[in-house]
């Protein structure tokens, strides 16, 4: 009833609180009529609906196209990673009549989810970023998170849609055989290739085919961005945006929500990559962070999460990872990570971290802060 009070119109609720109202409809699963409401709106467009999921990089890849696709068309997307079975509905029932695309992005942690998401966003077009070493409890190993992450390829075969694909991942090549349209970018061969210039700093790419943009100097650290960066290119092309316009766009992009985000502080140089964490994805940023230069090189590390019984064994592959290049000090924080290196410290938790931290004073350092969401590794700056 607070909802009335409010200003809402109607109320649907499956539990009935307080007087009856002709303002609340009850219906037997709010959540689902949520759904089946996103459903019928979404059957009101014919416009693309392009959907994106992966185990790594989904966000930024969406905010990349969109802002590609900003420039040329009324873009529609998912705000944040509102990307669940609530979020995505509700990102469906706020595309407005005068859209010409939207952009859907698609989490999920265990099988059937992506294709229950499918069922009411009816995706013309998707891609898959990568399929690695996340929610590894939920998706039963690496095979179940290629099964998981496939469906939505699976709805696109059987509705003719187009999917794009990354040919440097090679099972993805595999699992979109069948469908009736598929448009590839890499680094080796498709209809569009890019390579990175430089990766020093920021990562600065050049487009070779499919578009002519010699550089495109983003604001995104880390060469595996390569990949987010690729994946708007092609799509923007393949819906007619200038290269002038995309050149413009990701340049023009700044990230945020603690995602690959280059912060100074104190004189020092940070890469806060805090926003979540899995075992590909920490992978990833501890290799290309060795390779960045610098001298004094510290990490800090939080611990992973929804691994299951591979909890142990991931986290010994990563401290087996970081013993293999040379750094100023390594900071782990979480009971994950067990039996280290007696030169390696460790803290339970992010506020222990943080007081070791505070007092080191450190100033002319390269820092790595990476963890999943619910370490909140960010706090170590505030």
């Amino acid at each position: 009833m607070q909802a009335l009070e409010k200003g809402a119109a109607y109320v649907v609720c499956d539990e009935l609180c307080g007087e009856p109202n002709d303002n609340v409809i009850q219906v037997a699963d709010s959540l689902l009529a949520l759904q089946q409401l996103a459903l019928h709106h979404r059957m009101q467009f014919t416009i693309p609906f392009i959907a994106i999921t992966g185990s790594n990089g989904k966000t930024t890849t969406k905010e990349l196209v969109t802002a590609v696709l900003k420039t040329t068309f009324r873009t529609y997307t998912t705000v944040g990673n509102f990307n669940n079975h609530i979020g995505i509905p509700l990102t469906i029932l706020s595309v407005a009549p005068d859209a010409e695309i939207a952009i859907i992005e698609m989490g999920a942690n265990h099988q059937q989810e992506i294709a229950g998401y499918c069922r009411y966003t009816l995706p013309t077009h998707g891609v898959i970023t990568n399929c690695g070493k996340a929610h590894l409890e939920g998706f039963g190993g690496e095979a179940g998170v290629r099964k998981g992450k496939g469906e939505l390829f699976d709805f696109l075969k059987q509705h003719k849609g187009t999917a794009f694909i990354n040919t440097d991942l090679i099972y993805l090549s595999e699992m979109s055989a069948g469908i009736s349209q598929v448009i590839k970018f890499g680094e080796q061969e498709g209809d569009f290739i890019g390579k990175v210039i430089d990766d020093s700093h920021f990562v600065e790419v050049t487009i070779l085919k499919g578009a002519h943009i010699p550089s495109i100097k983003t604001n995104l650290v880390g060469a595996y961005n390569l990949n987010n960066i690729l994946t708007a290119v092609c799509i923007g092309k393949t819906f007619g945006v200038s290269d002038s316009d995309i050149k413009e766009a990701l340049e023009a992009y700044m990230p945020t929500n603690s995602r690959s985000q280059l912060v100074q502080k104190d004189g020092n140089e940070i890469i806060l990559d805090a926003y979540n964490a899995n075992p590909s994805s920490m992978k990833l940023a501890i290799e290309n962070f060795a390779n960045m230069q610098g001298e004094n090189k510290v990490v800090m590390l939080g611990a992973m999460m929804e691994l299951g019984e591979f909890t142990a064994h991931e986290h010994h592959q990563i401290v087996e990872l970081l013993m293999k290049f040379k750094w100023v000090h390594v900071v782990l924080v979480g009971e994950a990570f067990q039996n280290l290196p007696k030169h390696y410290l460790h803290f339970n938790y992010v506020a222990e971290a943080k007081q070791w931290l505070k007092e080191q004073q450190f100033t002319n350092v390269q820092m790595l802060i990476k963890g999943s969401r619910s370490t909140q590794m960010e706090k170590l700056l505030d």
